[in-house]
């Protein structure tokens, strides 16, 4: 039983796995790593996986990436996840140039692209007030003039756009036919004048995501990424990517959590021997690791389909691994915590970090809510 992987992917889940317990190994180490957990993205560590060349794992080879599989991005984002390396706009990016891959110009693919293999973070900003799991009721306007487009409006929970180099932004470039039609992609430099970035305050006091504001914001006329009008569509071409990221990083949480609850309860000891030993926990701890074998079986074999039909739309396999995957995560964080007693509340241990994380990965990407409609729609519900 379990996922089997070639030599090579063999060879690479270790390599990354190394490089985490060497970069990241200690607790010392990531407190300093992320100013005692307050930033969630390490530029320094980022940049030595650019120079191992792991940023250009998805990007194409005319773009100096390796053009790797799914199933080879999937083992990337569970050891990394697993080892808690703090590169938190890594999943923003890689899913942003995703959109650049497919609907760029080759000029924003030269700019994009090359900066994520050299390190540089990107994000894509779709949400607003208003339009959250209802992205087709945005209302942020692009406006066509002489001088180009002309942006104004509110996005929010842009992640990562404080230290991005370029948003893909979202916006609305005509009203008219459904909710759904005249949605524009635009390329937008986060120096663009006109442009705030705000960050939004975050459980724990962390700084990942921010609201954006558009005062006036002008656009050249080739900042279009794809079609004009032709978002929506767009946006949908590339659920199967983001959902995989999204599962992949969470199954490497997942069984970070587990590992950590594990080592725990074989050395806390309680009326005269380790807790594990308990039946209440052990069963406990046997059903999250059929758990989590059973998300990384879903997983791969979605990132299996998806490598041997690439234009396919998996919407169903996809959604399931998001939410089976963010699910898992949240459980396994919580019983972890549950299991731990009063330690796992303590910011001695990593556990209530897990829980942060956990707990916030099925509302981002798409809610355990809007996985499970998407899914019984599948099903002709």
């Amino acid at each position: 039983m379990g996922v089997e992987f070639t030599s090579e992917q063999q060879d690479f889940a270790a390599a990354v796995a190394a490089f985490a317990k060497r970069e990241a190994g200690t607790r010392a180490q990531r407190d300093e790593l992320t100013v005692n957990d307050r930033e969630q993205h390490n530029p320094s560590v980022y940049a030595k996986m650019a120079e191992l060349g792991w940023l250009g794992l998805t990007v194409p080879e005319e773009y100096g990436g390796s053009a790797a599989s799914m199933v080879d991005m999937c083992i990337l984002l569970e050891e990394t996840h697993r080892g808690m390396l703090p590169i938190g706009a890594i999943g923003p990016t890689l899913i942003t140039g995703g959109a650049y891959a497919k609907f760029g110009t080759e000029a924003q693919k030269d700019t994009v692209l090359r900066g994520i293999i050299r390190g540089a973070s990107q994000s894509i900003s779709m949400s607003e007030p208003e339009a959250g799991s209802d992205v087709g009721n945005l209302s942020t306007k692009a406006v066509k003039t002489a001088d180009g487009w002309l942006i104004n409006g509110q996005k929010t929970w842009c992640s990562n756009a404080h230290i991005s180099e370029n948003i893909l932004l979202v916006a609305r470039t005509s009203k008219e036919g459904g909710k759904h039609e005249g949605l524009t992609m635009f390329h937008v430099p986060a120096d663009t004048p006109g442009l705030q970035i705000t960050p939004i305050e975050l459980m724990g006091n962390q700084k990942e995501t921010n609201d954006l504001y558009f005062t006036d914001c002008v656009l050249p006329e080739d900042a279009v990424v794809g079609e004009e009008g032709n978002g929506w569509r767009q946006l949908m071409t590339g659920l199967n990517f983001e959902r995989l990221i999204l599962a992949a990083m969470s199954l490497g949480a997942a069984e970070r959590a587990f590992a950590d609850t594990l080592e725990f309860v074989t050395q806390r000891k309680q009326f005269g021997r380790p807790i594990g030993t308990f039946q209440s926990l052990r069963h406990r701890l046997a059903d999250l690791a059929t758990e989590i074998e059973c998300t990384k079986l879903l997983i791969y074999s979605v990132a299996r389909e998806a490598d041997a039909n690439p234009d396919k739309m998996l919407a169903r396999e996809a959604s399931m691994a998001k939410l089976k995957a963010t699910e898992t995560a949240k459980r396994v964080a919580l019983e972890g915590m549950q299991m731990m007693g009063g330690y796992g509340y303590a910011r001695e241990f990593d556990m209530e970090k897990h829980v942060r994380g956990a707990l916030v990965s099925t509302i981002f990407g798409g809610t355990s809510e809007i996985q499970r409609d998407i899914i019984g729609r599948t099903l002709g519900l």
